[in-house]
Parts: C-alpha cells; structure tokens; sequence
C-alpha cells in the first residue's frame, strides 16, 4: 500500500512502519505575510520505504513551489531507484536520484519561460533531507542543511558559509554556485531491523530543539523533546496530530493583565518555518 504527503499528515501502513508529518508556518514568515516554504512527503510501497522533508530557498520569491515538487519528486525517485534494484550505498544510485529529479524540474522550468537561472532561483531552490528503507537496509540522506534524529542520535546538517546551503536545483544551471552542482549525501547506512524512530527536519526544527525546556505559549507544560513526537502514540493516530503540535509551540497567545490595565502578547516559539516527518516500528512489528 502506497502512502504519501504533501501538506497535511497522513498515516503510511502496509508496511513495518508507522509514519506521520506536519507543517507550520514560522512566525518570521507570519510577520511579513510570507508563505509557509516547507514541504513533506513519504510513500511505501514493495517492500521500500522512501520520506523526505524540503525546505525553499528564503530568498526565492516563490520557493514553496519548489519545495512542494521536490518533495514528491525526490520521494518517487528514491522508490523508483531502489526498486529497480538500486544498492542504498552506491554513490550511482543517489546519482540517479538526482539526474531523474532534475529531469522534470528542467522541463517545467524551460516551459516557463525566461532564462533558467531566474526560474531557477525564483521557484526551485529547495533543501532535502530523507531517510531511505530498502529490504533490510536503511539509510539517512541530505542535500543541504535539516536535522535528522536517528534514535538517540542527533545529526545537525549545517549552517553552511553565508547561510547558503546547496540546493539541487543548481544541477540545472550551466555554471551553479560553488562551480559544481550538489550532491546527495549519506550520512548513515544501517540494517533496517535496527530502526526503531527517525525524524526529519527543516532547519526550522532547530528551533524546536532549543525550545524543549521552554514553556508552551499560553500555558500546557514544557514543549518538550523531540522524542515526544516518536513517543507519544496520538502523533500517528491522528493524521493532523503532529501539525497541530507544531502549532500549539507556534500560536500566538494574548491575555489581560488586569492590575496593570494593558493586554499580554506571548508569541510563538519557531521562527522559521518548520516541518517534521516522523517514523517509528509499528507495535505488531515490535512485538
């Protein structure tokens, strides 16, 4: 059975695993009327398992777009790629995933007309960060900066120079920053039996991290680890649970201090637009 997201979280069954995602809009990007930049994404299917998170270029004027295609792209290469047999390890295979992602990219982008450089900037630049399951392999991928929970594991990916991370999309420009276009990296390769939770996220979920001994805006406790996303089993029961989570970190809260005769404004707690993708072993697969 084949599951996948692009907005709104979804529950994946068919497959060892349960997974959920969520997306919030960061309170910089509320300020000024900006669009939430961030995308998800996950299917399952054959035996293969294939999630991922974008993140669109600040500066790109329209960058959600490319977020949100590169989001199913990716996705539906990495599936394809270890479905045809791909080894998880092999640098050609993340080369396939790059070279058939950028394929329709370039098609979209030439059919829009003006120099692909613009289009380019203006709709495409996107981060990923994934996680790939084929057989009993699994592993952890990036092409830019994100955060990656591996169990107990934390893996931070970047700052980089400048606030610049590299964006695939570059892969299409003749002469891309840097003077190379970007590569996927794999950051872990481990037998798939060791999964038990992974999470991925948008640089924006930096900000939760450092929030998890902040208190909840308008009162409910302390944010909390990350692990409560993994932990807590409303998060894959209900397909808006990790959204709405994100949201109660991020609501803005406004109260009445009556002996001082003025109102009260608490704000959110991330910034930057953040979204979560998070997997954990099923409970029938566990036992």
């Amino acid at each position: 059975m084949s599951c996948e997201a692009a907005s709104s979280a979804v529950i994946a069954r068919g497959s060892p695993f349960e997974i959920a995602g969520g997306t919030v809009t960061g309170t910089d990007h509320l300020a000024v009327g900006r669009p939430n930049q961030d995308a998800y994404a996950f299917r399952a299917e054959g035996g293969c398992l294939a999630a991922v998170v974008c993140d669109g270029c600040g500066s790109g004027a329209r960058s959600e777009v490319g977020a949100a295609l590169g989001a199913r792209l990716v996705t539906e290469q990495v599936l394809g790629a270890l479905r045809r047999g791909g080894d998880i390890e092999s640098p050609e295979t993340w080369e396939e995933v790059r070279r058939g992602t950028l394929a329709p990219l370039r098609t979209m982008a030439v059919g829009m007309g003006g120099s692909l450089a613009e289009v380019a900037s203006t709709y495409l630049l996107f981060t990923v960060v994934g996680l790939a399951v084929s057989g009993d392999r699994a592993c952890a991928f990036s092409l830019g900066d994100g955060l990656i929970a591996l169990g107990d594991e934390l893996l931070r990916l970047g700052p980089f120079p400048r606030n610049e991370p590299p964006y695939l999309a570059y892969g299409l420009l003749d002469r891309p920053p840097g003077g190379e276009a970007p590569r996927f990296v794999v950051h872990r390769v481990f037998p798939s039996s060791a999964l038990r939770t992974a999470l991925l996220g948008t640089d924006g979920a930096l900000d939760l991290l450092e929030s998890s001994s902040r208190q909840m805006p308008g009162g409910g406790g302390a944010v909390g680890p990350l692990s409560r996303f993994w932990e807590d089993d409303r998060m894959f029961a209900n397909p808006d649970a990790v959204r709405r989570r994100l949201a109660l970190i991020n609501r803005a809260v406004t109260r009445p201090v009556w002996k001082e005769e003025r109102m009260e404004r608490e704000g959110g707690l991330l910034r930057d637009d953040t979204t979560l993708v998070v997997v954990r072993r099923a409970q029938s697969a566990r036992d």
